[in-house]
């Protein structure tokens, strides 16, 4: 039984409704936080922002180019240093 504790973020979408995600990942790229987050099978991928008062939130990203070179760079460096499994 696999028993990885994740940290949970409540995130509010554009008709009000709340939603849980797991947050799967987060990294950095290109001098910004993104977090990879999880919810019943669908992924998204924000960026972490920092206001005046050094509190963080996240930022949907709005272009499409950017949130695939972010994914695909994402992909290449997992797959290059894949996360150590432990054994059971």
């Amino acid at each position: 039984m696999n028993n990885v504790e994740r940290d949970f973020v409540t995130i509010e979408d554009e008709n009000g409704i709340e939603k849980q995600y797991a947050v799967e990942a987060l990294f950095d790229m290109k001098e910004q936080t993104y977090a990879l987050l999880q919810s019943n099978g669908e992924t998204l991928l924000m960026r972490v922002e920092e206001d005046d008062n050094d509190e963080q939130y996240l930022v949907g990203l709005t272009n499409p180019q950017e949130r695939e070179s972010i994914l695909d760079a994402y992909q290449i460096a997992i797959e290059a240093a894949p996360a150590e499994k432990k054994s059971h």
